[in-house]
């Protein structure tokens, strides 16, 4: 069984950073894609970055230049930096990570429990 857990939400004034953390734990092989994915209110999930096992990273355009997604292989952990937070960008955020697991040695995607981040103005 595998389990993430994400830290580090909460609320920001309008141009501020926070750093969210999501740390897997449990039966894991190995870690392929990490990922964040935020919901803001009334709207559908959304793909905020990823990054892979080798550190390639993408980002969605509306947070290029102010996120930077990272991980830390020995620690099963990904990493949210936010800089230059705006109010748009409120919403709950989830890790989701793609884990092949002892067992099977198959792929499984996972997600967090969703960290709220709140921006105001």
């Amino acid at each position: 069984q595998v389990q993430l857990v994400e830290s580090g939400g909460g609320l920001v004034q309008a141009g501020g950073s926070l750093r969210l953390s999501c740390a897997a734990s449990g039966s894991i092989f190995s870690i392929n894609v990490m990922g964040w994915y935020r919901q803001a209110p009334g709207k559908q999930r959304e793909w905020v970055a990823q990054i892979t096992s080798g550190g390639s990273t993408n980002y969605a355009d509306s947070v290029k230049g102010r996120f930077t997604i990272s991980r830390d292989n020995a620690k099963n952990t990904v990493y949210l930096q936010m800089n230059s937070l705006k109010p748009e960008d409120t919403a709950v955020y989830y890790c989701q990570m793609t884990i092949v697991v002892v067992i099977t040695r198959a792929p499984y995607n996972y997600w967090g429990q969703g960290t709220q981040v709140t921006v105001s103005t």
